[in-house]
């Protein structure tokens, strides 16, 4: 089950062997596993269908994520606040 988050801080990530990677500040959704946790978001606008919309997701180990929480990097938000 996905919670509503938002980056508020520096949060990165790496696809594959590829260099860091900085998701954007905003709202996001964060799904936990055992293991790692994936973080979702959506970029611009778009149109009324959805057309120019960018969706962006990354998995990250649980323990870079619980350090990003302690920072304050990623602000855990409470359902009713994500309406």
């Amino acid at each position: 089950m996905s919670r509503p988050a938002q980056i508020i801080g520096t949060v990165e990530y790496r696809e594959g062997e590829g260099a860091q990677m900085t998701i954007r500040k905003g709202r996001c959704e964060v799904e936990e596993s055992a293991q790692d946790v994936t973080l979702s978001w959506s970029d611009g606008q778009g149109d009324s269908d959805g057309e120019g919309l960018t969706h962006g997701s990354a998995a990250i180990p649980l323990a870079v994520y619980k350090s990003y929480v302690a920072s304050r990097a990623i602000e855990l938000l409470d359902e009713e606040s994500s309406a």
